[in-house]
């Protein structure tokens, strides 16, 4: 037995020497790469391979275009971003249907109400057209994975949101927040829900999450005192709405009124 781990151990020895000399002798070899060459091979049966895979992915691809262009609802007039001053029916009807959704969340969670929202007109990507309405103009719509936040702000950070569109003068989409201004463009009244705006009072704001970390300078939502979570995606909130209403509803009501 002794001898035998004696063997064992001298050819151990004999393998790692050869593998050792050998490392030196490459390194020292007198040969040189002179010139790489390469050629396409072509690989058998391509075609058959093609479509195969197509016959692999169009289930998938089918069973995707028929969710996406399934009729949802109807649409009685076209929703566009680019008409309007300082709303256009586009952004009302966004911002509209993103304040119920998210006041049902945040009621049920805090059993407090939540005060307006306040979305971004460039967020806004394509225009809903008259007809039948899809879950594919959902997607045109809002193509980004924004979820829907919540976050609680002093009366006197409500003032420095609401000089913020005023000075963009871009028709960011609102609903429960009601500005009123003079010619010169002058905030002169603010009101929330009817009521108007207190210093010294907290307020609920619906927005995207984009936004809430500071997203197209608004920088004032950096100041939030509290920050709540919804887990829905305004995507996903378009679409329950086409899903649960047969045909779209409007509201006209005014959300910057001129003097």
């Amino acid at each position: 037995m002794v001898k035998l781990k004696k063997k064992l151990h001298q050819i151990k020895q004999f393998v790692l020497f050869i593998t050792v000399f050998g490392f030196f002798i490459g390194c020292s070899s007198p040969y040189s790469v002179q010139r790489i060459e390469g050629k396409q091979l072509t690989v058998q049966h391509e075609n058959i391979l093609n479509q195969e895979l197509e016959n692999y992915i169009s289930f998938y691809r089918n069973a995707l275009t028929k969710e996406m262009d399934s009729v949802l609802a109807y649409n009685p007039v076209t929703l566009d971003k680019s008409k309007g001053l300082w709303q256009t029916n586009i952004g009302d009807f966004l911002a509209d249907i993103s304040f119920e959704a998210g006041a049902k969340i945040f009621t049920a969670k805090t059993s407090k109400n939540l005060s307006f929202c306040i979305l971004n007109h460039g967020g806004i990507r394509s225009v809903i057209a008259k007809g039948n309405v899809t879950t594919r103009n959902a997607f045109e719509v809002m193509p980004f994975e924004n979820n829907l936040i919540i976050v609680e702000l002093k009366g006197e950070d409500v003032v420095e949101l609401a000089t913020y569109f005023i000075n963009e003068k871009k028709p960011h989409p609102l609903s429960g927040l009601t500005l009123v201004i003079n010619p010169e463009n002058k905030i002169e009244k603010i009101l929330v829900q009817g009521n108007e705006l207190e210093l010294d009072q907290k307020y609920y704001v619906a927005t995207s999450d984009y936004l809430a970390n500071g997203g197209d300078n608004m920088l004032f939502f950096k100041k939030a005192t509290q920050t709540f979570e919804t887990d829905y995606k305004i995507r996903n909130i378009i679409i329950d709405y086409f899903k649960n209403n047969d045909t779209l509803q409007f509201s006209n009501s005014q959300r910057v009124i001129l003097k």
